[in-house]
């Protein structure tokens, strides 16, 4: 049997800045953005060429789920996003005025750079070797 992972949700704000970020600033593909009612979307979005997992952006609806909005994973790196153009992508965000965290460094595995999306989410961007 064969199994991936859809998707992982996401809260955030607002889905309208959930996509303008992902999808205007990231360059992220708008799979999907459904009404389901009047105050809840079905929004998935995924890096350029992904064919599998996706993200799930999902408007905070009360209290508990706004004060979590950053912090889903504890303060960790929350997601991990793999390229073939590191230095490219690099540029790109750091002309978009994405917050970087740290200087891009070189392990055992490849290239990372640590960044933080306008939510608070910690990321890794990765180029393997």
């Amino acid at each position: 049997m064969t199994q991936f992972i859809a998707a992982v949700t996401l809260i955030v704000p607002d889905y309208d800045q959930g996509i303008d970020f992902y999808v205007g600033l990231m360059g992220f593909e708008l799979i999907e953005d459904t009404e389901i009612s009047e105050d809840k979307r079905w929004v998935l979005v995924a890096p350029p060429g992904s064919t599998e997992t996706r993200l799930l952006l999902a408007k905070a609806s009360n209290e508990a789920q706004e004060e979590v909005i950053g912090e889903q994973a504890g303060n960790r790196v929350f997601l991990f996003l793999e390229t073939y153009d590191f230095d490219g992508d690099i540029a790109i965000m750091e002309q978009a005025g994405i917050d970087l965290l740290e200087d891009p460094r070189t392990e055992s595995y490849g290239k990372v750079v640590k960044w933080r999306d306008p939510f608070g989410n910690k990321w890794d961007l990765i180029e393997r070797h």
